[in-house]
């Protein structure tokens, strides 16, 4: 079936777009224009279609009070349908058809936004990526890209603490998706920060999503913890898989395990933790959470926020406020301002980003798995972190 490539305006706005070449600056009567990339579809839609809700509230709120710099601002969105040749495709066509657009941001996966992020640079645009968590993404596409959310080496050093510290684990069996860039840089930074404590790996074993998890699972000893990097899309079979056949030990996991649908279905799993990039639960009596919660409840009312909801509302948030302070919308000055922010308070916590780093300093969520729920365990900051 051929595909249908489709533009998601978030408001339906009159004034229609003038043709400025790239890097010119709109009359002050046009829309400002952001160009979103999210898997709409696909194995990364559990994370993506929440980032992209996020992201549209944020612009509709900012709608609501006026606009930025006395402008509207119109959301483009295009679907990556979790393909990297689509990612490339569609940002392509954000880039073509909207010339005055000022940056592009979105997209959960270190793939997805290597296929993404140069077209974007191509074009001089700045790419924000939403929940992406490669540590190496800004030196593989160098000055055009920044992260939004905290990266795999800060989430893993954070985990292996935690159950070197809080579990007293000493002894770790890992298993990982071969195919994911995520998932084998997760599981390589974990590694290396729980060694560095002194903790000992029994045993590494990878699978391929789709195949007989029975064969990996056979090479994992008993130890005293599980690390299982996964992506969204098979984190719940393999979690499932591993407790048939008898691992019982506390399974500890990345962000990747951060999508409560899956959960909800199977209550009777316990013992299974992962790091991510905020808690939402209705328990979480922080001002920023309770507001973003009851927003995004009245827009998406079939719906309840996650971290990632909440990284596509910071990630469009970021933006805009780098806007304000460069005073326009010219790609270039954007850039300039975004690079410059070095307190902004998210509803993902309060981050910066250092001079000369493009990857903002963030703390650290750890959540565990009960009853279907998630509940709070920790919120922490490694003490060391591997270099990317």
């Amino acid at each position: 079936m051929q595909k249908i490539w489709l533009f998601i305006p978030v408001l339906a706005l009159s004034v229609l777009m003038a043709r400025c070449a790239p890097g010119t600056v709109p009359s002050s009567t046009e829309p400002i224009v952001l160009g979103a990339i999210y898997s709409l579809k696909g194995g990364q839609a559990a994370l993506d279609v929440p980032s992209s809700r996020g992201a549209r509230l944020a612009v509709d709120e900012i709608n609501r009070a006026g606009g930025v710099l006395g402008r509207p601002v119109q959301l483009v969105v295009g679907d990556a349908e979790s393909a990297p040749g689509l990612a490339a495709g569609r940002s392509a066509d954000i880039l073509n058809q909207h010339p005055s657009v000022t940056a592009l941001f979105g997209l959960s996966d270190t793939d997805l936004v290597l296929a993404a992020a140069p077209v974007a640079a191509g074009k001089g645009r700045l790419f924000l990526t939403s929940g992406a968590t490669s540590p190496k993404l800004p030196a593989q596409i160098p000055g055009y890209l920044f992260l939004a959310c905290l990266g795999d080496n800060v989430q893993a050093a954070a985990g292996a603490e935690w159950a070197y510290d809080s579990l007293s684990a000493r002894t770790v069996s890992i298993l990982f998706n071969n195919e994911s860039t995520y998932t084998q840089l997760l599981h390589g930074y974990f590694r290396t920060r729980f060694e560095e404590l002194g903790g000992r790996v029994l045993s590494v074993a990878s699978y391929t999503p789709g195949e007989d998890l029975g064969t990996p699972i056979g090479r994992l000893q008993a130890a005293d913890l599980i690390y299982l990097a996964a992506t969204p899309a098979e984190v719940l079979d393999v979690v499932l898989a591993l407790r048939a056949v008898g691992h019982h030990a506390p399974i500890l996991g990345g962000d990747g395990f951060d999508a409560a649908d899956i959960w909800q279905v199977h209550p009777e799993i316990s013992n299974v933790f992962f790091t991510t990039h905020a808690y939402l639960g209705e328990d979480n009596d922080d001002p920023k959470i309770v507001a973003f919660r009851r927003a995004y409840t009245q827009a998406y009312p079939d719906a309840m926020p996650d971290a990632f909801a909440a990284l596509g509302y910071d990630a469009a948030r970021l933006l805009l406020t780098a806007i304000r302070q460069a005073g326009s919308a010219d790609p270039a000055a954007v850039l300039d301002a975004l690079a410059s922010i070095r307190r902004f308070d998210g509803v993902t916590g309060q981050l910066g980003y250092p001079a000369g780093s493009q990857i903002p300093v963030k703390a650290v969520t750890l959540l565990e798995i009960k009853g279907g729920d998630y509940r709070l365990v920790q919120q922490l900051l490694p003490a060391k972190t591997p270099a990317p």
